[in-house]
C-alpha cells in the first residue's frame, strides 16, 4: 500500500483551512481518509469566536477516529454524529445559527471491513477520483453549487441564501441532518486500485486550467505525488496572474491531495 497526503496553504500570510488524515488499523486491514476544505467567510461577523481551521481540526478529529473505530456506522452517520460532536463542543460560546457559521466540504472514504468495498461520501465541492485495476478513473463529485448561476454566488446576501438551503449547496457546518445530502456509495474492493481526494484549490488542474481529465490527474499523482500536482496548480495559478487572466474566486487557495494505492 502506498499513501502520499500533501497540503499548502494559498498564501503564507494566511493559516490553512484545509484539513487531511489517513488512518490504517494496526492489523493492516482497510483504511480511512479524510479530506475538508474549510470554507472562508467573507469580511465581517459570522458569529464564532475560534474560526475556521478550529472548526476544519475538530470535525476532521472526530471524522477520522469515528470512520477509523465504527464500522458499525455508515459514513453518512459518522459525518452526522462528528458534526453533532463538532457543535456541541462550541454552542455555549457560539452562534450557531448564523449562516456563516464555520462550515467545510467533505470527502470521506473508508476501505476494507466485512464488506470489503470501498465506501466513500462526498459533500460539496471537493473531488474523489476512483481508478479501476484497468486505469479507469471515476470522479465523484457533488456539482451542485456548480449548477447555481455565477452572479448569485459573487454577492455575499445572494451566496448566503444559497447556503446550506433547498435549491442551493450543502457544507458541513452545524447541523448534523446535512449528512443526508452527501453523495455516497460503495464499490467492491477489488474493482478499486487507488483512490485520491483533492480539495478545490489542487482539483484546479483539471477544472479551471484544463490541463488534463481525471485519469491525467490520477497519473499525475501516480508519478509526482500530491506536492507535484499542488507545485503545478501553483505555477498556472503564477502563470495566469502574469498574463493578467482573472481566475474566479481566489487567485490561490488553500489546496491538499492525498493518493492511495490499495
Amino acid at each position: 500500500m502506498r499513501i502520499e497526503l500533501a497540503s499548502a496553504p494559498g498564501t503564507p500570510e494566511r493559516l490553512n483551512e484545509d484539513w487531511a488524515s489517513v488512518a490504517l488499523p494496526a492489523s493492516g486491514q482497510g483504511g480511512t481518509i479524510v479530506v475538508l476544505d474549510g470554507v472562508t467567510p467573507p469580511a465581517g461577523d459570522d458569529g464564532c469566536v475560534h474560526g475556521v481551521p478550529w472548526f476544519t481540526a475538530r470535525l476532521g478529529g472526530a471524522l477520522i477516529e469515528l470512520s477509523g473505530s465504527r464500522r458499525d456506522m455508515t459514513l453518512a452517520e459518522i459525518l452526522s454524529e462528528a458534526i453533532r460532536r463538532t457543535a456541541d463542543s462550541h454552542s455555549d460560546t457560539c452562534d450557531l445559527s448564523h449562516v456563516r457559521t464555520p462550515q467545510a466540504t467533505v470527502v470521506l472514504v473508508r476501505w476494507g471491513g466485512p464488506a470489503d468495498a470501498v465506501e466513500h461520501l462526498v459533500l460539496s465541492d471537493s473531488t474523489l477520483l476512483l481508478e479501476s485495476p484497468n486505469g479507469e478513473v471515476r470522479p465523484v463529485l457533488d456539482d451542485r453549487i456548480d449548477r447555481l448561476p455565477r452572479e448569485l454566488l459573487r454577492a455575499h446576501a445572494t451566496a448566503d441564501a444559497l447556503r446550506n438551503a433547498e435549491g442551493g449547496f450543502f457544507t458541513a457546518a452545524a447541523d448534523p441532518a446535512v449528512s443526508a445530502r452527501a453523495v455516497t456509495g460503495a464499490t467492491p474492493r477489488s474493482e478499486v486500485r487507488a483512490v485520491a481526494a483533492l480539495t478545490d484549490g489542487a482539483s484546479r488542474w483539471v477544472d479551471m486550467f484544463g490541463e488534463g481529465d481525471w485519469a491525467g490527474c490520477m497519473a499525475l499523482l501516480r508519478k509526482e505525488g500530491p506536492q507535484g500536482l499542488i507545485d503545478r496548480v501553483r505555477s498556472m495559478e503564477t502563470s495566469a496572474q502574469e498574463r493578467g487572466e482573472v481566475i474566479r474566486w481566489k487567485l490561490r487557495d488553500d489546496a491538499t491531495a492525498v493518493f492511495a494505492e490499495l
